[in-house]
Order: structure tokens, then sequence, then C-alpha cells
């Protein structure tokens, strides 16, 4: 079909075409030597030496202006431009083809404006028709492909080529006659490499100096079926509920195909290859072939997870291109489809009444209840949850789950009495994490009974109270009573005696009496011994009772002592140094401690002995209740000096300590202390002065 859509506009002769644009229906094949159309050229004076030029080289223009196919073409791209040139005028004219289904569209897209035609109205220098090359092609190589037509008659003038795929990366796909126009490819194209090629073409002159151009020409590969659809985001795993619906939608599983898109080789159909296992029936599942979607297509009675063989199913699914045709390319991939569990059986004890025996005093698990529930037991609607619904008002007991076995442990968390209560019974009832679906309920087996048993044992003697506080003064005579204990036993069932013993007294300050429990001393309580903290004095004491073997209670007692001032306070420090030369003569500040408590500490009084000599050297000043400074009255001689002080608590009565300060007296030169020498001065006037002491001694029997 034929449609003309540019025409002369009167009768006058117009050098060129008669008809500049064409459209045509592609047809399923151009057949070679059939005329496609006829082109009317007339340059008004006769057409002499008239030539035709084809943009596709597998078309001619025969000199009557018949364009035929030179071989048999099923594919010649979206347009075709033909060339015409004669010895007074040349023009072109631009053949569009289309699909049947773009017909209508295309034709109403090149009547909307005039001007906005397959080719601009102005004249083209440089022709260059849009080339399509199928991929995969086989040598030999080059191979021709395509032409670029130039209008211009220029001298000498060249074609180049340029653009990705020429003198760009990927180098050497393409080249062009720099004659004849004619373009080339030189190996085999991979659309999925490179689809598009965008190159430009221009015309040079002999120096290589552009005259025309550049103008864009267009190389689309044709795509071929040459890959396979493939899974790329496996592994596929989908879930269904069991009881659910038919018809209901599992997973969807898609395929990857590289080849074009918009055509039969990227055009997937699904289907389901195997499943297994075939049980409870051989199509348990369904795939829509356009979408992928995987549906359930059994009944809800079927699709239960008790009753199958196993929960886990595998589909292999096979992708074909080419719409499912059997000239497809195929791939496969397994789908795994998980029935998962809901809450359609209730847990239900193994029996209905379960026994226990636990001994009196003793915690921790007693009995093991067991239950049975057929549901998935990695889900919540087989994790039991127990609860003690009667018997245990003092909340002795306790019932966890066993995270492994499912089973009820039943635990003693407060020591049972014997002489309280010697049974215990305890109604239990199981039921699931998860809720039971709406048409399932509890039944009577998920309830059981536990009968418990308490064993009498003997048990220790009990003090009262425990621990027991008693306040004492430190220092009280020894043989001094403490208090006396009071145990009791709690088997009362039990007639026994109970006899009492030390067990432990860090310091060896107490004893007890085995039979009426008095405590008194052994030894001087000191509140300052070591084994004393915060003024409180711990010691232990057993109760046996006579049962056999023999049960012990402990009790513990705190003795709380007050104090006594009975320690002297302590001076320090007890050395000072001082220049011999000291401007300064504060000497030293001393401080006083008491390891006694107030009011037998501080305030402390401080006071000088009795100075010998007719001068006195030394005087000591009260700065506080704790402190006072110890003053020289004048420069002494580098020597060592003992300075007695005494000090006195305020207690009451109050004690004095009497000490003495050595005192070193050295010389100072440039920052140094030097001391040295003081010793061996202070032995030589010891000496000096015993030697006198003797003399005077003697002079007086």
């Amino acid at each position: 079909q034929v449609l003309l859509l540019a025409c002369a506009e009167d009768l006058e002769c117009v050098p060129g075409f008669q008809q500049k644009v064409f459209y045509i229906e592609q047809p399923f094949e151009f057949t070679e030597d059939q005329p496609v159309l006829n082109l009317e050229f007339d340059d008004c004076k006769g057409n002499n030496k008239l030539n035709f030029e084809v943009s596709n080289p597998d078309f001619k223009v025969e000199r009557d202006g018949s364009l035929v196919a030179l071989k048999n073409i099923s594919e010649a791209g979206r347009a075709l431009f033909v060339h015409a040139r004669s010895e007074h005028a040349e023009d072109m004219a631009e053949i569009l083809i289309v699909g049947a289904n773009e017909k209508h569209g295309a034709l109403k897209e090149i009547l909307k404006i005039e001007g906005n035609l397959g080719i601009p109205r102005q004249k083209r220098a440089i022709l260059a028709t849009p080339i399509l090359i199928p991929e995969n092609q086989r040598p030999p190589f080059p191979r021709s492909v395509g032409k670029v037509i130039s209008r211009e008659g220029t001298e000498g003038a060249k074609f180049r080529l340029s653009g990705k795929g020429v003198d760009q990366d990927p180098k050497g796909i393409f080249r062009i006659n720099e004659i004849s126009g004619e373009v080339s490819v030189t190996r085999t194209l991979d659309r999925e490499a490179i689809a598009n090629y965008e190159l430009e073409v221009e015309v040079t002159d002999i120096s290589g100096k552009t005259i025309d151009g550049p103008v864009r020409l267009d190389i689309s590969v044709i795509d071929q079926n040459d890959n396979r659809p493939m899974f790329k985001e496996g592994p596929y795993v989908g879930h269904v509920m069991e009881g659910s619906p038919t018809g209901t939608t599992v997973m969807r599983m898609t395929a990857f195909d590289a080849d074009d898109s918009s055509t039969d080789n990227a055009l997937l159909r699904y289907n389901i290859l195997k499943q297994t296992p075939t049980k409870p029936s051989p199509n348990m599942f369904y795939i829509d072939p356009e979408k992928g979607d995987i549906v359930t297509v059994v009944s809800p009675v079927l699709l239960d997870r008790e009753t199958m063989e196993t929960p886990k199913y595998e589909l292999v699914i096979e992708a074909k291109d080419m719409g499912g045709l059997d000239v497809g390319l195929t791939g496969t991939a397994t789908a795994t489809i998980l029935i998962d569990d809901k809450n359609d059986h209730p847990p239900e004890f193994t029996k209905k009444e379960f026994q226990a025996t636990v001994k009196e005093g003793v915690t921790g698990v007693i009995v093991n209840l067991t239950v049975g529930d057929r549901d998935d037991p990695a889900t919540g609607a087989w994790r039991a949850v127990y609860t003690i619904i009667n018997g245990n008002p003092g909340q002795s007991f306790e019932i966890h789950t066993n995270p492994q076995t499912n089973e009820g442990m039943l635990s003693v968390v407060k020591p049972l009495d014997y002489e309280i209560s010697a049974f215990h019974t305890l109604l239990i009832k199981v039921e699931n994490e998860d809720p039971l679906i709406p048409d399932i309920a509890y039944g009577p087996s998920s309830t059981a009974t536990v009968q418990i048993t308490v064993e009498d044992v003997n048990e220790g003697p009990v003090f009262h109270p425990n621990p027991m506080t008693v306040t004492k003064q430190e220092n009280i005579p020894i043989g001094s009573v403490v208090l006396t204990v009071n145990a009791t036993d709690p088997d009362t069932l039990q007639h026994q005696t109970i006899r009492y013993s030390v067990y432990k007294d860090p310091a060896g300050w107490l004893e007890i009496n085995p039979t009426n429990g008095t405590i008194g001393t052994t030894a001087i309580l000191d509140r300052e011994s070591p084994y004393v903290q915060n003024n409180i004095y711990t010691a232990l004491f057993l109760a046996i009772d006579s049962g056999n073997p023999p049960a012990t209670g402990t009790g513990t007692l705190h003795i709380t002592l007050e104090d006594v001032n009975d320690n002297v306070p302590s001076l320090y420090p007890t050395l000072a140094k001082v220049c011999d030369d000291a401007k300064d003569l504060r000497v030293v500040v001393l401080g006083a401690s008491d390891k006694d408590l107030h009011p037998n500490t501080d305030p402390f009084k401080f006071e000088l002995s009795k100075q010998s000599g007719p001068e006195k050297l030394w005087r000591i000043t009260k700065l506080n209740n704790t402190h006072a400074q110890v003053v020289l009255l004048q420069n002494l001689k580098k020597a060592n000096y003992n300075i007695p002080i005494s000090v006195t608590d305020s207690g009451k009565p109050p004690l004095t300590n009497n000490t003495e300060l050595k005192l070193q007296v050295c010389s100072c030169k440039k920052s140094k202390m030097d001391c040295s020498a003081t010793d061996a001065l202070h032995i030589s006037m010891t000496l000096i002065l015993l030697s006198l002491f003797s003399l005077f001694c003697k002079s007086f029997p």
C-alpha cells in the first residue's frame, strides 16, 4: 500500500521527485526483484544521465523509477532514502516503513504539520538513514550493512565516520568507504552488550577539512533469541497456611531474559515441570503462565499439615521464552513451599493424674507433666503453657515449660512443712502459646491432677529471734552474762532435747552453757579490736537436737559495744627538722588522735614538760581541738633535741600520754639541709652529761 503525502502543487514542471515522502506497510518479507513502489523523478529537461542511490544497499531503483529488493529481506529498518541526480537536477525522497498496527498513528503524525515530515523540507547535503544489523552474524567480515549518500559532488570529497565503535572503544567495529559511503561491520555484534551505536558522518575535502556535517548515523542491533531465561533471585521459598482456601497465592516466580523485552525473544511463560512429593495430590499447585504466581488448587481438607507425608513441597518451575512456543529457550528453578501450621490441635495430658513425693524443707522440680500435641513443634501452636488453677493458696508451687520436651516442670518454691500438711492436691491446665482456631476448643484432657505427698524429715532447731542483738560496755569483767538464747525444735511430733555450742567466735571472747543457752564472757571485750566492725562484734552459735542423725540450727549474735576511755591519745609527727639559721622559728604543727569515741577524744590538751636550764628554748601553742604548734624561742646550734610533750584527752577520767618530739637542728646552705652530724653531736653531748652526773653522784655519797 502506498499513500501520497506530498506532490506538485500545480501543473508546472518542478524539477525533482514529484512525490517527496512515501509510506509503506512492512510486509512479512521484501521479495527479491519484486517492485516495492515507483518513484517519479523529472528534471524537466529529459532526465539525461539520471542515476539513483539508495541508503540501504539491499535495494536499488531501476531506470524507470521502480524500487526493488536485491534479495529476500525480512527487516529493512524504519526508513529508506533515495537520492536522484541528473545533468540538470537532483533531489531526495524518503520512504517510511511502519507495521500494520502503527500505520494510522504514523500517518497522522506525518500529516500533523507541513514541514515535520520524515526529512526536512530543505535539501540535505548528507543522507544517513538508520541501519539495522542482526546480532550474532557469522563470517565472512567485513559485511556491508548500509550506505551514506551525499548530494554534493565536490571533487576529491571523502566520507569520514567517527564515534563509539569506530574511533572510540570498542574501536574498529564499523568503517566507511570514503569514496562510495558504503558502511560495513567488521565483526559479530552482541545486542545484550551494546544495543545501539550513535555515530557521526561528515564529508571532507582532500586536505581533511570538513565540507559538510557531521550528521548523526544510528545503528541498531537486531535482537536474536540467544539468551535463556534465568531465575536470579533464589532461593525461592514460599509459605501457605494449612487449610487455606483453593486459589490462595503462595508466592511469585520471576525469571529474567537478557533479550529484547519488546520482542518474543523475552516473552516468558511459566510452567510446573515436577512436584515432590506427589501426595496427597500430584497437582497441589498451579502457576500463572504469564505472571508466575503460584497458587493452591487442592481443597482445604487436603491441605492438612498433620496428615501430609511432609509439610515441604518442592516444585521445579520452567520459564520459556518465545511466548512458550516449542522453539523457545528454557530456564528452570526450584520453588520450596512450606505448609505452615495453625493451631487446630489442643495439647492433651498423657494421663489424668500424676504422683509426686517431696521431703519437707526441700525446693526444686518434683515431677514432669507430659502432654501430646500434633501441631508443629517449631511454633506456638505446639508450645505448651501450664497454669495451676487450684490447690496452691500459699503459692508454694510453680510450673514452667521445658522448652526442649514441652513438659510441665512442677516445682516447690517455698519449703513444705510436714507438720502443717502432709498431702497436697493440685489441678493443672495446659494451653498453647498461640490461640486455637475458632472451631477448636480445649477439652477435659487439657487438665490433670497432681497428688503430692510430703515426707517428714528431722529439721534443725530454730533460734528466736535470729539474729539476736544485745548492747554491752567494753571492758566488762570476765564471766559477765551477755544473754540467754532460745531455740525450739520444729518437729513438734518428735520429743527431742536441744544442746548448744559455740560455732564461730573470732576473738575467743565468749562461751555458752550447753543446756540452758546462757552466753558469758571469757575475756575482756575490746571495742577497738580488729574483730569489731562498726562497734559490733558478731558470733555464731549452734543448737543441736537429739534426732538420729541429729539436726543443727545456727543462730547469729550481734553485740554492740559501748566505748569507755581506755586509750591514751597519740601524737604525730614524732620528728621535726629546722635550719640552725632559720628566720621562721615555727618548727612543726603537732596533731593528736585517739582510738576511743567522742567524748573520750578531743578536745586535746597540749603541754610542755618542765624545761631544764636557765633559758626556755621553745613553747607550744594550741591551734584547735586536735592540733598545736611548737615554736623555737631562739636559733639553736646544730644538734638533736628531745622536747618532752604531754597530750591529754577529754575523757572522764582523762588519760594523758607523755612523749617526746625529736627535733633535728641542721645546717642549711643553698636550699640544701644537712643533718648528717646531728646524731654524732647528740651522742657526744649525752656522754658528757652522763659523766657530769656520775661525778655529781660521787661527790654526794
